[in-house]
């Protein structure tokens, strides 16, 4: 995998680590292959609201993506409160239910400034 992704940054594409902080996308595998992004997995933002030992590690997360020029993604963002937090913690990009439910073949209508930061 980590030749594949080199080969792709080669070639000027950018490389995303779904899903991070769930199963096999950890810490190691973050070191090993240096994406340009990392999405965060939604059940570690699950609630983060309600919960400061999430909070702590979102942060700390952000802080390692920061010194290593990697951006930073929310999946599965479902509330304004998860959003508050998310924002403070210094993310930036977000999808989720609470910008947009998932439609076949359509666009979801975006009405809110805070949305605007949302992404498919």
């Amino acid at each position: 995998m980590e030749n594949i992704v080199a080969t792709y940054k080669k070639l000027g594409f950018l490389t995303a680590l779904d899903d991070f902080g769930a199963g096999y996308a950890g810490l190691n595998l973050l070191a090993r292959l240096q994406p340009d992004l990392i999405k965060i997995d939604m059940e570690l933002l699950r609630d983060i609201h309600l919960s400061s030992s999430r909070q702590v590690i979102v942060s700390g997360l952000v802080s390692i993506a920061r010194q290593l020029s990697i951006t930073v993604l929310a999946e599965g963002v479902e509330s304004e409160a998860e959003l508050t937090v998310l924002r403070a913690a210094g993310i930036t990009l977000f999808q989720g239910y609470y910008f947009a439910k998932p439609a076949l073949m359509s666009l979801a209508s975006v009405t809110s400034s805070d949305r605007s930061l949302a992404v498919g």
